[in-house]
């Protein structure tokens, strides 16, 4: 995209206030559905130019503008999801959302590094934290569409049936088949609070080399997924167990002992940044229940880590 605040428009256009302020909306619908900000700002662009390709007697006929916005951006979505599984067959190793920052901490990914506008921003709430997001690659297209636009964006069957191009009753199912995929992936909940200490245990216990004060921290049977993209290196298959990521986790400290590790919240949800020289090459999420880490999530591919670029 070449323009990150939105597409350029007629600024006489009586439904430009109505049109523009779907803005944000269709960006957090596109991000939860694809898991990817970059992929999210190019649907919006394309929904806003679909908009005004359109005559202005075209325009005026549709009186809903912001229920037509999210009808073209869920159906590219949907597109593209199908897309997307051809071309993560062929990507290097494992793929893995892309991890959002905080608001304040947003910077575009494009040449110049301008801030973030607020429209562009995604709400950080528990729909978009990492375990939440993977959980969404497990389903299909359809399932996920169904799924985010009634139960997170609370569209009705009926309309989410327009996108889909299923029956509403159709898209009933879609929905609690993938309400089902959620419920068996959720383990005990921990604290906010207890996130936070055993995250920055992690970090102390890493940055020590302290084996054993690492594999403490881990559910026995916890997995550490790294995506490298092809382009940083990673673990092309998951690491599994306490022990082995454990020691994998020490082996990086002591190979790599130039790295900044930085407390940060990622995805809405504790985490961890880790930088070199100022750049950020690695941003980890955690899964914590039970007291306990079940699964770290290490994203390293760079085209990944562009909104965590300050510099």
């Amino acid at each position: 995209m070449t323009n990150p605040s939105g597409p350029r428009h007629d600024t006489s256009d009586p439904n430009l206030s109505a049109v523009m302020s779907e803005r944000r909306q269709l960006i957090n619908l596109a991000y939860r559905l694809l898991g990817s900000l970059a992929d999210a700002e190019d649907v919006v662009q394309e929904t806003y130019a679909r908009w005004y390709t359109m005559s202005r007697q075209q325009q005026e006929a549709i009186e809903y503008p912001g229920g037509w916005l999210t009808k073209v951006a869920g159906r590219i979505c949907l597109d593209l999801l199908g897309s997307a599984r051809a071309r993560r067959e062929t990507y290097v190793g494992e793929w893995l959302p892309e991890p959002v920052p905080e608001p304040t901490e947003w910077i575009n990914g494009r040449p110049g590094g301008t801030t973030l506008d607020p429209a562009d921003q995604i709400t950080l709430d528990e729909t978009i934290n990492m375990a939440f997001l993977v959980v969404l690659e497990t389903m299909t297209p359809a399932e996920r569409v169904a799924f985010i636009l009634h139960d997170v964006f609370r569209y009705p069957f009926t309309e989410v049936a327009e996108i889909v191009g299923r029956t509403p009753a159709a898209c009933r199912q879609l929905a609690s088949s993938a309400r089902q995929r959620l419920r068996a992936s959720r383990n005990r909940t921990t604290p906010a609070a207890r996130r936070a200490d055993i995250v920055k245990a992690f970090k102390q216990a890493w940055e020590a080399k302290d084996i054993d004060a690492l594999i403490n921290l881990f559910d026995p049977d916890a997995t550490a997924t790294g995506d490298g993209g092809g382009l940083a290196s990673a673990k092309l298959h998951p690491i599994r167990g306490a022990d082995q990521i454990a020691r994998f986790f020490v082996d990086q400290a002591v190979a790599v002992p130039d790295v900044t590790i930085l407390e940060c919240t990622v995805s809405g949800q504790p985490g961890l940044v880790a930088q070199q020289d100022g750049v950020t090459v690695t941003v980890m999420a955690f899964h914590i229940a039970g007291g306990q880490i079940k699964h770290i999530w290490a994203v390293r591919n760079p085209d990944k880590l562009r909104p965590w670029t300050t510099n």
